[in-house]
This record gives structure tokens, C-alpha cells and sequence, in this order.
């Protein structure tokens, strides 16, 4: 089987813990690690892929077993045949480690230590700063303390945050994340967040029931970063990314991929508050 944008088949390579994806947006091999195989998360995202998704955290982390897994698949992937048997031509390249996977990964009580433990097999593999690090978030648990120090490793490491943000508005949360905690939780975290390692914002755009975001949550988004910016939050840019592949939540009908030059448009208008916005569709 090779894995294409498309098709992120997590159970490719038989591990619990570690999964290799082709990532359109690093347009390389990611190697996910994930810390929700128990399909929980505190999010219920309406374009979410997980299948059964279940309100909930990560459960208890083999911390031992994940680095054997991780050391298993960097050998297959660096020194191995992965990239050949699996890999289109034009994507085999090893772009990432990446915290995401069925779940919050900060929900996770060992998320400090993992981090910790991760470097430390980047660090041996020669691998720290010729590769990326990156969590994939909903910066919901940001205030905790253990993320907190995850995060200070991140930095250490040379790593990037990817910090969901679909919506400023508090009815939009609800509709699109089924998040209800406000948003002066989503700016304390936010703040924390990217005075702890570089952040980006990852938001997601799409139609549901036909209809592109309104004027007014556009508007809304907008507001909040220029306030963010304002304030002296350093933020590294804006990910926006479309509807690429199927959602297995009730919602999956009612959602369509919205077109590129709509996309192109909202991705200048972030564009014109000063940050850098990469589109991908």
C-alpha cells in the first residue's frame, strides 16, 4: 500500500504509538506520534476523521514502548526501504515529527516526559534542527503545568506549536469544534502558548450546509488576532487549511470543501495583518 495525501492509514506500519503519514502541507513524511489510541479527545471537530471519536482524555502512555516503536520506524524510514515501498515519488523526504494523532495529545499526563524522550532519540539520530518538531493542538490545556513544561522542551528542541483556531466566536466553537470553555480561555492559553515556543495558528475553513464562513466570523477572526498582534503576542503565521479528507462525525454530510480562490481570498486578508499565511486546500 503506498500512503498518499488522501489515505493517512495509521495502522500502515502496526504500532500502537508511532504512524508515518504523507503530509500535503510538509509535502514529505511525517511520523506522527500518537498519544490518543483510545480515539479520546475533549474536541468533537465537525471535519474530524477519527472514526468513533469518545469524549474523553489519553489514557495511560507506555512512555517505553512508544520510544521502541519510534526507534523501530525511524530505522525503516532512514535506513531502511519505507521510502520506496510506500512513498510517491516527489514526497520521499522526512519532514517532521509530529505530536497528533486520534486525540488531544496534551491530554496526556506523560506529555512532558515523552517530549523529553523524543528529543533525546532526535538527539542521538543526529536529527534535532535538521528536522522539525511540531504539536498539533487545540490549546485547550495549555494552563497545565505538565503541558507547560512540554512545551519548554519544545522550545528546547527547536519545535513549533500548531494552535487550532477555526473560530473566534463562541457560537462558531460550538458549531464547528463543540468547544464551550469561551474565548478568554482560548487568549490565555494562546498567550501562554507562544511565550513558551514559536506558535502558529492552524485554522480550518470550509462550507457547512453550503455556506462559506460568514462575513462575520471572518470578521470576528480577524478582530482576534489583530488584538492578539496588538498585544505583543508573537505569532508565527496562520495555517489555513481546507476540507481534504472525509469527516466520520454526524456532521460529514453537511460539510463541502471550499474553492481555491475563496480560500486564496481569506488567506490574503489574514495576510494583510502582517503574519505569513500558508493556503493549503
Amino acid at each position: 500500500m503506498r500512503l498518499t495525501h488522501e489515505n493517512h492509514d495509521r495502522d500502515l506500519a502496526g504500532l500502537t504509538y508511532i504512524y508515518p503519514v504523507v503530509s500535503r502541507r510538509a509535502q514529505g513524511v511525517s511520523v506522527g506520534i500518537n498519544l490518543n489510541p483510545n480515539n479520546a479527545c475533549n474536541f468533537r471537530c465537525a471535519y474530524c476523521q477519527v472514526p468513533e471519536l469518545v469524549l474523553g482524555k489519553a489514557p495511560e502512555i507506555d512512555v517505553e514502548r512508544l520510544i521502541r516503536e519510534l526507534e523501530s520506524l525511524l530505522d525503516w524510514v532512514l535506513e531502511g526501504d519505507f521510502m520506496e515501498k510506500v512513498v510517491p515519488e516527489g514526497s520521499r523526504r522526512l519532514n517532521d515529527l509530529a505530536f497528533s494523532g486520534n486525540g488531544e495529545p496534551t491530554s496526556a499526563a506523560e506529555f512532558d516526559i515523552i517530549v523529553q524522550r523524543v528529543g533525546e532519540v532526535m538527539q542521538r539520530r543526529g536529527l534535532l534542527h535538521k528536522i522539525k518538531l511540531v504539536l498539533i493542538t487545540n490549546g485547550s490545556l495549555i494552563h497545565q503545568a505538565h503541558v507547560q513544561r512540554g512545551l519548554a522542551h519544545f522550545n528546547e528542541l527547536g519545535g513549533e506549536v500548531w494552535f487550532k483556531l477555526d473560530s473566534a466566536t463562541e457560537a462558531g466553537q460550538a458549531r464547528i469544534n463543540d468547544f464551550h470553555a469561551g474565548l478568554a480561555r482560548v487568549t490565555e492559553n494562546l498567550t501562554l502558548c507562544a511565550g513558551l515556543a514559536p506558535t502558529w495558528i492552524q485554522s480550518c475553513a470550509l462550507a457547512m450546509d453550503g455556506e462559506a464562513p460568514s462575513r462575520d466570523e471572518r470578521d470576528a477572526l480577524l478582530g482576534f488576532l489583530k488584538a492578539r498582534l496588538a498585544e505583543g503576542i508573537q505569532l508565527q503565521g496562520v495555517l489555513l487549511y481546507g476540507l481534504a479528507r472525509q469527516s466520520h462525525q454526524p456532521e460529514a454530510p453537511r460539510l463541502s470543501a471550499l474553492d481555491e480562490a475563496w480560500m486564496e481570498s481569506w488567506g490574503a486578508e489574514l495576510r494583510a495583518l502582517g503574519l505569513e499565511v500558508r493556503v493549503s486546500l
